[in-house]
């Protein structure tokens, strides 16, 4: 049996989808037929989304959601749903950094990244499996770590353990919500150019970097629709509890 990477009837709703790799995403569900809808705290910034996959043939709601207070996403995920009719994937991309020595991380910046990174995609994937379950129709999540939830870096400590977190969440999840026909995977991407990097990578810092990654380049986020597109579709079947790096060799270069 065969399956082709088609989205067409389906719902999704992707967090963290007003900048960066999560208007990315919600682009890509959308090119592939999927209806979306769009989460993130800030309205503006998503109607801008909406408009651009609306103007590109596809549909898309917006639906405003703080993914650290769990009665915002159990109302943003019943409304996503309520909009688009069912909710059949749910990508979990929401996500703050910090760069900062370990020493001087404050407590109030560790609480920030862990509650957004960690509890967030928590509390998000939960809502989105009741609701799934409820439907009796199954359902794809995708939670979006990083290689750094894989390896370390300096300076990243509370970001990395985050994601790390979210690597054994999605395992776990994975594993509890098989019964439901509900997978569950997570997305490492390596590093991705975007609008919010692309100064940095071009600084001599940045371009040290870069020659650490096998392919010597950024990767681009359309290199992430292939497996995004895995994940959520019926290729993706037999998967669960994966967790699958996009990186460009990052992971296995040498130490």
């Amino acid at each position: 049996m065969s399956y082709a990477i088609s989205l067409n009837g389906r719902s999704a709703l992707v967090t963290g989808a007003s900048s960066g790799l999560g208007r990315a995403f919600a682009g890509m569900l959308a090119r592939a037929g999927a209806a979306v809808a769009l989460a993130a705290r800030r309205r503006d910034s998503l109607d801008e989304v909406r408009q651009e996959i609306e103007r590109a043939g596809g549909r898309a709601i917006v639906v405003t959601m703080d993914v650290t207070n769990a009665g915002s996403v159990v109302e943003a995920v019943r409304t996503a749903a309520n909009g688009l009719g069912k909710l059949d994937i749910l990508v979990n991309n929401a996500g703050v950094t910090l760069t900062k020595p370990l020493l001087e991380i404050a407590e109030a910046e560790w609480d920030r990244q862990v509650d957004t990174n960690l509890k967030g995609a928590f509390l998000v994937a939960q809502a989105g499996a009741k609701l799934m379950r409820d439907q009796d129709t199954g359902g794809a999540i995708v939670n979006i770590a990083s290689i750094l939830g894989l390896r370390v870096a300096g300076q990243v400590a509370a970001y990395l353990t985050s994601k790390a977190g979210i690597v054994h969440l999605t395992k776990g999840m994975a594993l509890e919500l098989a019964r439901h026909r509900i997978r569950v995977n997570a997305l490492c991407p390596g590093y991705i150019e975007t609008d919010l990097n692309r100064e940095f990578f071009a600084s001599d810092t940045g371009r040290a970097l870069i020659k650490r990654i096998p392919q010597r380049r950024l990767g681009q986020a359309s290199e992430l629709e292939g497996p995004l597109l895995l994940m959520c579709s019926e290729a993706g079947s037999y998967m669960t509890g994966a967790v699958l790096a996009v990186d460009g060799g990052h992971l296995v270069s040498s130490l």
